[in-house]
């Protein structure tokens, strides 16, 4: 491997690598503030089916890192990512031109298994480029700027509200990719030269998705993996609805950027601490944190009403120790898989989002006009992942004592 970025500049490579993995939380955060209009154009039934358009992006990105996991490893680094770009342009145009939610769902679906393309395929590139030292640090790099989008995205989908109607945000998304696509065509090379590269083999996919199933650790931390996204995502489909609820929805993009910022923060402060106390301490003090701030939460809602300013004292907490969680949890799950990490991470990343999906469509749906459904849907799954904990700890502590 080469330290160093064959033509591109550090600079130049880390922004387009931030800006390709970008295009996920831009896709995702963009729709927001348009779900209500989305619901009064397509005539939906209820307001809460609008929220798949956020779960089905997700069910996508799981189907597509099964693919893409594979299809860069047989056919190079770049023709997979120009692929996945061009998917999901093309999800992006039929969600445009959508006169129905049916419609709408199918082009989301082909957005998410489109982003799953550079999502994944980008940290792969980065890997061949990079080691060690140098390969966090470019990594550290482009999460830094990686970070920035969630806040800003929601206040681009306004802003665009503000002068046209929800189907310029697809649009919007459209040309960005579209830009994104021609920049990393022009200037970024091939990095998995054509004797390097594997046969496409899907019993390599099956004997991975075997060993993570058979393994107690592997399988145990993709499960809680996918109970936290699961979480992330009911929040995702809920939280424009709750704002709304409390007639706060003028606030939406700002608050909602600062919550953003907390879950960045987040990651940045477990970087700094997880080499001192360990993945497995992180991930158990997030989760009682997570439970606990839960039950108060609920318990206080028994005896007076929650207001909005405590909605957002809950949002900022928990989102601040599943920022914490989310890079551990994955990091654990990929441990047992050794030499077949690559893929792994791929195929890690898909079970855990597949079991996500569920659990997020069910918090979303279980919406009733206020935010104790999310908070008790936060409070089952950090209870389920404490569990799972003790489930996968004392297997560990059968090995060593045996």
């Amino acid at each position: 491997m080469n330290n160093k970025t064959y033509s591109l500049s550090i600079i130049e490579f880390v922004s387009l690598m931030a800006t390709m993995m970008a295009l996920v939380a831009l896709a995702i955060d963009a729709l927001l503030p348009a779900l209500d209009e989305i619901a009064n154009t397509l005539t939906t039934k209820s307001t809460n089916n609008t929220q798949l358009i956020i779960s089905i992006l997700f069910l996508g990105l799981a189907i597509g890192q099964l693919i893409f996991g594979t299809l860069s490893d047989f056919i190079g680094r770049k023709p997979s990512i120009c692929l996945g770009i061009l998917i999901f342009i093309i999800g992006c145009l039929v969600s445009f031109f959508s006169t129905n939610l049916e419609y709408m769902l199918f082009g989301r679906l082909f957005q998410g298994i489109g982003l799953s393309g550079p999502k994944i395929i980008s940290i792969a590139l980065i890997r061949d480029q990079y080691e060690g030292p140098a390969m966090a640090r470019i990594m550290s790099f482009v999460m830094s700027i990686f970070i920035i989008v969630p806040a800003i995205a929601p206040a681009l989908g306004q802003g665009i509200l503000l002068f046209a109607n929800w189907r310029y945000i697809f649009l919007m998304l459209t040309i960005v990719a579209l830009v994104v696509l021609l920049w990393f065509m022009v200037r970024q090379p091939e990095t998995l030269p054509i004797g390097q590269r594997k046969p496409f083999s899907v019993i390599r996919v099956v004997t991975i998705i075997s060993k993570i199933c058979t393994n107690r650790v592997s399988l145990g931390y993709t499960i809680m993996a996918g109970l936290v996204s699961g979480i992330f995502l009911g929040f995702l489909s809920s939280v424009q609805q709750i704002f709304k609820s409390y007639n706060y929805d003028h606030l939406f993009v700002g608050c909602f950027a600062i919550l953003a910022l907390f879950i960045g923060s987040a990651s940045i402060v477990n970087a700094k601490v997880v080499l001192r106390y360990g993945a497995q301490h992180m991930v158990r003090l997030a989760l009682v944190i997570l439970c606990l701030t839960s039950i108060i939460f609920l318990l206080s809602s028994i005896y007076h009403s929650l207001n909005f300013l405590s909605i957002m004292i809950f949002f900022i907490i928990s989102l601040f120790a599943i920022g914490i969680l989310f890079g551990n949890l994955s990091a654990l799950a990929m441990e047992p898989l050794g030499a077949v990490a690559g893929i792994g991470s791929s195929i890690v990343g898909s079970l855990s989002t597949l079991i996500s999906v569920p659990f997020g469509i069910l918090i979303g749906f279980s919406y009733d006009g206020s935010a104790i459904p999310l908070i008790i849907g936060f409070f089952i799954l950090s209870s389920l992942s404490l569990g799972i904990i003790y489930w996968v700890e004392k297997k560990k502590d059968t090995l060593t004592n045996s």
